[in-house]
């Protein structure tokens, strides 16, 4: 059952939202024209969403809840200016830009969305982000075109259009080909492979480093600029349904901003250029309720959801529920695979939140990896033709639930040395994060017992410590979570030397006072090892030698895929490779690091479950079906133990420039980069 609480919310919402659509009731309805619509063009879609006007009310309240949020974000005073090597990256302040929105007029609701979600992109952290699914993927907006960056015979790097694009676009978009085709009298097979010498008459990286300044998620420029695997680039993911195929920032995004580009290209086998003009094309969203108009837009897709907002966990009738959007599994924001149990909401999770979330598309079959000898979904392993090298392609730290992870992941892992495996190679490409606990588990079986695994394997960490956080901290004491299901129990934590808060322990006294960038802020005291001793017996050796692993992604492993590669990296010099990438650039490994992300819906049922929402510090609740993720915990550095390892340096040991051959194919990298790691 649902609660009460937030079907009063609900109906508040909703009658928000039938009062913005009443003040355009007299007008043609432009929402008519896309409602009901599987494929449409992005300028009719952008007329819809921009048909709704600024309702005062709607602004004040996602301002509210998203300003008082950020009272729980760990790196806001962080993020005024990064050091280096991310001081060009990351210079926000975002409590200005907020007041700067809440005082700048807007033409519609949906230019207000805009600009705030790429302002809150500009913090460059994967975990925190903003997103409205009224807007945010409605319909998702495609070009038959992914590209990606490719080095010929000579070593020379040059923009292309996917070799494989064809295939993927006439398997993906059946249905919407031969529009294209008609629309732009061109045979679009001709143009897989094609060398791209111009994006709308300039030189291609300019439209790559200008995706890159606004994309967000990681913060350094170079890793957001190699979007050859996630972002402007397509990419290969192990998802939960298998091996799939992303678009990349270029051909998939998630508003319908863009209606054409124009592309000056050099088909293979010739010698010259040809200037092509292509439509964006908007596909209905496979989670958005349908509608036909836009009151029925806005009923059915606008107003807050179960999730959108938290529960009094105590009550009753409360369902503690996955943030809204996890229900899409692989295809939602926070890639959740699957929704998870109530005890598996209770496990620390650190991941960035997706707002151009994947489409389902199948890696092709020639480039998709076969002869796993164990594992499933997103957990799977492989042996290379060498006889030596195993390989493990982990999708996500969040595939299954937890138990099953630990299990599946040893397994896998005794399989292959079991089978005479000495060398292991680890395919992280687009892993998002997910359970910490799973990261330091990977940790300590691959390299056995030693004091940088035992008792941690991972980061010490911090919250921050703001009058609000201290007020629920202080009512668990008094016996507001006699079931532990609140994140600031101090039964979750323990202190730097790992020993464990009692039960009505006050863990953020004394707070941690700290002057960044001119800020004065609180911070709780360093925090140690939260999943040791784990719930399974982990092996007593190690099942690879450290000088014989590798590990290779293409920067974008982020949240709990960072804290595992950087502990790997920085305590053994294991081997990371970045595949892609400008050349001539230094590839960062892994991108945001956290120490433990969270999210609005989740510090309001730490309010609610406290009684905390009449206090002024409280976030209200929000009116539409909006997401807004933080940073809950900063990890400390390894090299400089004094500050975050989010700005640290993870300079990567080699940068694995893709070819034709190799570009997309998960195999053919693993065999080339064995070959040269490995010689």
């Amino acid at each position: 059952m649902v609660s009460l609480l937030w079907t009063v919310t609900a109906a508040v919402a909703l009658q928000n939202v039938l009062d913005l659509v009443q003040v355009s009731a007299t007008k043609p309805d432009p929402c008519a024209v896309v409602g009901g619509q599987k494929w449409v063009a992005p300028a009719d879609l952008r007329a819809c969403f921009k048909s709704f006007p600024v309702n005062q009310t709607v602004k004040d309240n996602i301002l509210n809840v998203v300003n008082l949020t950020f009272n729980f974000q760990t790196s806001i005073n962080y993020q005024i200016q990064a050091p280096p090597p991310f001081a060009n990256d990351v210079h926000v302040d975002i409590a200005a830009e907020l007041e700067r929105i809440r005082a700048q007029s807007y033409k519609s609701d949906f230019d207000f969305h805009v600009d705030l979600s790429d302002t809150i992109k500009r913090l460059q952290d994967g975990h925190t982000v903003y997103m409205n699914l009224c807007y945010d993927s409605l319909f998702l907006t495609f070009l038959p075109f992914p590209v990606v960056l490719l080095d010929d015979a000579q070593g020379n790097q040059q923009l292309h259009i996917a070799p494989e694009a064809f295939t993927v676009a006439s398997a993906e978009f059946a249905d919407e080909i031969s529009f294209w085709e008609s629309a732009t009298h061109l045979n679009l097979s001709r143009f897989s492979g094609a060398t791209v010498l111009e994006i709308n008459d300039q030189d291609p990286f300019v439209a790559i480093d200008a995706n890159a300044a606004v994309t967000g998620s990681f913060q350094a420029h170079t890793t957001r600029q190699n979007k050859q695997y996630v972002r402007f680039f397509s990419s290969y993911l192990l998802a939960n349904t298998g091996w799939a195929y992303r678009m990349g920032d270029f051909a998939q995004q998630s508003l319908p901003l863009i209606d054409s580009v124009a592309l000056t290209v050099q088909v293979v086998g010739s010698d010259r250029p040809e200037r092509i003009t292509v439509p964006y094309r908007s596909r209905f969203g496979t989670a958005s309720v349908p509608f036909t108009d836009g009151p029925s837009l806005q009923a059915g897709n606008c107003v807050a959801q179960p999730g959108t907002n938290g529960v009094d966990a105590n009550a009753p009738t409360a369902q503690l529920l996955p943030p809204a959007g996890s229900s899409k599994g692989a295809s939602g924001p926070f890639r959740i695979q699957p929704v998870p149990s109530v005890a598996d909401l209770k496990q620390p999770r650190n991941q960035i939140l997706d707002e151009a979330p994947l489409a389902d598309i199948a890696l092709p079959p020639g480039l998709t990896p076969t002869g796993n000898v164990s594992g499933t979904g997103a957990i799977q392993f492989f042996e290379l033709q060498d006889g030596k090298t195993g390989v493990l392609a982990l999708g996500s730290f969040q595939t299954d639930t937890f138990d099953n992870m630990e299990q599946e992941l040893l397994a896998g892992l005794q399989t292959l040395k079991s089978n005479g495996k000495t060398r292991l190679l680890v395919d992280l490409n687009n892993n998002g994060g997910g359970f910490i606990c799973v990261a330091h588990w990977l940790h300590r079986i691959i390299v056995g017992p030693n004091p940088d695994s035992v008792p941690q394997a991972g980061l010490d960490t911090k919250a921050r410590d703001q009058p609000i956080a201290q007020f629920i901290v202080s009512a668990i004491d008094k016996g507001a979570d006699p079931n532990d299901l609140l994140m600031y129990n101090p039964l979750n934590w323990r202190d730097a030397n790992g020993t464990g808060f009692p039960a009505e322990s006050d863990w953020l006294v004394p707070s941690v006072n700290l002057t960044i960038n001119g800020r004065k802020d609180m911070f709780s005291q360093r925090l140690g090892e939260e999943c040791q001793p784990f719930d399974m017996t982990p092996p007593t050796e190690p099942l690879f030698a450290t000088e014989n692993i590798v590990i290779v992604n293409n920067g974008l492993c982020a949240s709990s895929c960072a804290l595992f590669t950087i502990a790997l990296s920085k305590h053994y010099n294991v081997t990371t490779v970045v595949v892609g990438g400008k050349k001539g650039t230094t590839q960062q490994y892994t991108g945001t690091v956290g120490g433990q992300s969270s999210d609005f819906s989740t510090m309001d049922t730490e309010v609610k479950t406290t009684h905390l929402k009449n206090n002024s510090l409280a976030p209200p609740d929000f009116l539409t079906n909006s997401i807004q993720g933080i940073t809950w915990r900063l990890g400390f550095g390894i090299f400089d133990p004094t500050q975050p390892e989010e700005w640290q340096d993870h300079s990567s040991t080699l940068n694995f420039a893709v070819t034709s051959s190799t570009v997309n194919n998960p195999t053919a990298i693993w065999n080339a980069v064995v070959a040269r790691v490995f010689p």
